[in-house]
């Protein structure tokens, strides 16, 4: 497959007239069903709606013309709220769900000129790091289609990497943008907690979800992140922080710029050849002009415990609505008694294995007798994590890690072994408990072909110096340019 096209090179196209939207929406779409069937990346396809909002586009189009994605095509993962189109988060609870409201993110793209193509797989209710966890079948790995393209916005990752869309929007609750993005060679993006609206996204972990890109360059993610981000009255955890201009902030300059490696972090547990790509991927860094700065991150290894006790908490609270009464799957009322019964076969046939596994655990932890044992324990040692960023933020700009500690693994391959699939988040987690802004960008691939990613993490609100370090580190590579054979 040749290059795919980016954000910006479509969008310039368009405005240039040298393709029309309609045309850029038929591409997509054909490209869309031609590698869908070995992928599985998409539950839902709006052709119709698609090609009619690029007409409208094509008519009207000196009012959109200077619209920062007029014409591009997108895609959407099946987490956020699309008005009259299905919207499932992967599970049976909702298969048939058709929202009456936009995502608020979901308005902005679209008051850009976005045209959305469909709605993208993911694991249900955002909940897994495969994206094999959906009611929908698993996801394939463009690159190696017996792989998991990583979760949970595994869809998402996979329609940018196999060129059916150069923008595709996720949720990140503990690296589910950024770990897909890794797998995929995509650039990834998880943005401050609270830098965008969160309203219209169905929730998993309220304290730690975040909407973000994925696109193939930085400057794309950059492009997005300054029309999705900003103050929202739907959504009281919004900051009326001031959204400055992304794109801009990529200069390339890395001069007196300092990246911290937590070396002892990582010294054990990361693939071979992970390794060796990270180690590269820093040393193109210092090679432009950062300074490397050895730091240690003490509590980052408690992180993924952590999380796993505030995220099951979190969603063991957030899916109690879905009871069968008010809205989405309810169990058939043949042989149910009473309300209790028909409460208790609603969730058992509408949650899948993984789902049911998030809300007992948290329900646990949230019970009477072990709320300060392991909860409130949780949360304490959640504040350490964050203390130990702030100091790191003294001594350096941004903190480098591998993204996942191991390249794309087979499908089925952790399936029967919850606690392996957990700790494929280990790098990235702490971004989630810490409310920090962190991205993902390609920095090699393994003997098999299997991309490796560079993640960065940055100080709260400082997206403009995380996107020109990540930019800086792309324009002397060029992983970002390879496209699997599909």
């Amino acid at each position: 497959m040749s290059q795919p096209a980016t954000v910006r090179d479509i969008r310039d196209d368009v405005r240039r007239r040298s393709r029309s939207a309609s045309e850029v929406c038929r591409a997509a779409l054909e490209r869309l069903e031609a590698v869908e069937p070995s992928l599985n990346a998409f539950n839902t396809v709006t052709r119709d709606q698609a090609l009619a909002r690029a007409a409208e586009i094509d008519r009207d189009f000196d009012r959109w013309r200077d619209r920062p994605l007029v014409g591009v095509p997108i895609a959407l993962k099946d987490n956020l709220c699309t008005k009259g189109v299905r919207t499932t988060a992967s599970s049976r609870m909702l298969e048939t769900y058709l929202p009456q409201y936009d995502a608020t993110a979901v308005s902005k793209l679209e008051a850009a000129g976005a045209i959305v193509i469909g709605k993208t797989n993911c694991d249900e209710f955002a909940m897994g790091s495969s994206t094999e966890n959906s009611a929908f079948g698993s996801v394939h790995n463009p690159w190696a289609l017996d792989r998991t393209p990583g979760g949970s916005s595994g869809g998402s990752a996979a329609a940018v990497a196999a060129g059916i869309t150069p923008l595709a929007v996720g949720s990140d609750t503990g690296g589910s943008i950024r770990q897909p993005a890794a797998m995929c060679g995509v650039v990834g993006l998880k943005p401050t907690y609270g830098r965008v609206s969160r309203y219209g996204l169905i929730a998993f972990g309220s304290s730690l979800d975040q909407i973000g890109p994925l696109t193939r360059t930085v400057h794309d993610a950059a492009l997005t992140l300054g029309v999705i981000a900003g103050a929202d009255e739907a959504d009281a955890t919004s900051v009326p922080e001031g959204v400055p201009d992304y794109a801009a902030a990529l200069t390339g300059d890395l001069l007196g710029t300092r990246v911290g490696v937590p070396a002892r972090l990582i010294e054990q547990g990361v693939d071979p050849e992970v390794a060796r790509a990270f180690k590269t991927s820093l040393e193109a860094l210092a090679s432009r002009g950062a300074t490397l700065v050895d730091m240690d991150l003490p509590h980052a290894k408690y992180a993924t415990a952590v999380y796993y006790l505030v995220a099951t908490a979190e969603a063991s609270a957030n899916l109690a609505r879905y009871d069968g009464v008010r809205y989405g799957f309810r169990a058939p009322d043949k042989a149910i008694d009473d309300l209790g019964t028909m409460y208790s076969r609603t969730r058992e046939r509408g949650f899948g294995p993984e789902v049911k596994r998030r809300i007992m655990l948290g329900t646990y932890v949230l019970s009477a007798g072990y709320y300060e044992a392991y909860y409130l324990k949780a949360q304490q040692v959640r504040t350490l994590i964050l203390r130990d960023y702030e100091r790191a933020f003294e001594l350096a700009d941004v903190v480098a890690m591998p993204t996942s500690p191991t390249p794309a693994f087979r499908l089925g391959e952790r399936v029967a072994d919850p606690l392996q699939m957990y700790l494929i988040d280990v790098f990235t987690v702490s971004a989630n408990l810490t409310g920090l802004p962190a991205i993902s960008v390609p920095c090699g691939f393994t003997r098999e072909q299997l991309p490796v990613g560079l993640q960065l993490t940055g100080r709260r609100f400082d997206e403009a110096t995380l996107l020109r370090i990540a930019d800086a580190y792309e324009r002397d590579t060029d992983w970002w340019k390879q496209a699997p054979a599909l």
